[in-house]
């Protein structure tokens, strides 16, 4: 194991307590698995085109790239060069839950945010902070300055999952505050019905911006790894269930990958990105798959 992989276990980058440091080592891992510009996998949608939106006027469509990619781009203006990125974080109570990892979903979550707000920044993209719960809490808008970096990290660290969430209005109200095409990256465990959810992903995508889901669950949310008879919790209502896990155990791993299932073909029929992560994940190997994976299409 090197000592870049080392540092990049969820129960090591828990003993980093200062945010940016935690951030420095997950991107550092992640660098070096990829080899070249953080955000270069995302294609030429986010350099000098984006792709033909209901609107654009059709004598922007760039003739030469559609013959390379048989898709319809259109040549960005110059206010349109960099990529301003949003960082939309879940506040709902069952965020805070972990099993067996040292990291919470919401520590995870805060991890990954703040390397792809670190790899940002360090491209001159300008980045902000939204969170919800049941509505929208915090608003930080989106800078480029390095010194908007420490504003971001130190709100960050700073907020914790409390509440009750309803998705389906924040994103809503994300979609109706947004006034230029943006990358929306959300964090959340989706705990929710996903009926009321895929709608609102289909309203953000509407005017065009791109939006990554990140998906993340406890390692023990997507393993199941418990036995004999056990209680287990809503965190948000609590309300309570007395199960015979061994028995269950099958019901709810299938249950699980049908979940997941769900959101993945409504994410990608809305022309969302969608990422399953657990905790037991290393963040870098996260980032990388993901990013590989939206390289390919391109």
């Amino acid at each position: 194991m090197s000592s870049v992989e080392k540092y990049l276990k969820p129960e090591v980058i828990n003993q980093i307590k200062r945010l940016d440091l935690r951030a420095k080592f997950v991107v550092k891992g992640f660098m070096q698995g990829l080899h070249r510009s953080p955000f270069h996998g995302f294609s030429v949608e986010f350099s000098e085109h984006r792709k033909y939106s209901t609107g654009d006027d059709p004598k922007d469509i760039d003739w030469l790239v559609f013959a390379k990619t048989d898709k319809y781009y259109v040549k960005k203006f110059e206010a349109e060069t960099n990529l301003v990125g949003y960082l939309v974080m879940d506040l709902s109570k069952s965020m805070g839950y972990t099993y067996r990892q040292d990291l919470t979903k919401f520590d995870y979550a805060v991890c990954l945010a703040a390397s792809l707000c670190y790899l940002m920044i360090g491209q001159q993209d300008p980045v902000g902070l939204l969170t919800f719960d049941e509505r929208i809490r915090e608003s930080l808008p989106p800078k480029s300055k390095r010194s908007h970096l420490g504003s971001l990290l130190s709100l960050l660290a700073k907020i914790k999952p409390t509440g009750q969430t309803d998705l389906s209005h924040s994103l809503q109200q994300i979609a109706a505050m947004l006034r230029q095409r943006s990358l929306v990256m959300i964090f959340s465990d989706l705990l929710v019905d996903p009926e009321t959810v895929i709608p609102a992903l289909h309203r953000l995508r509407h005017p065009g911006h791109d939006v990554i889901l990140f998906h993340v669950l406890d390692e023990a949310e997507v393993n199941f790894p418990f036995q004999g008879m056990c209680e287990f919790e809503d965190p948000e209502s609590g309300q309570t269930v007395k199960v015979d896990a061994d028995n269950f155990r099958g019901e709810y791993q299938s249950q699980i990958d049908e979940f997941r299932d769900v959101y993945r073909e409504a994410c990608a029929a809305a022309g969302v990105d969608y990422v399953a992560l657990d905790t037991s994940m290393q963040f870098d190997h996260a980032l990388l798959e993901y990013l590989n994976s939206r390289q390919a299409r391109f």
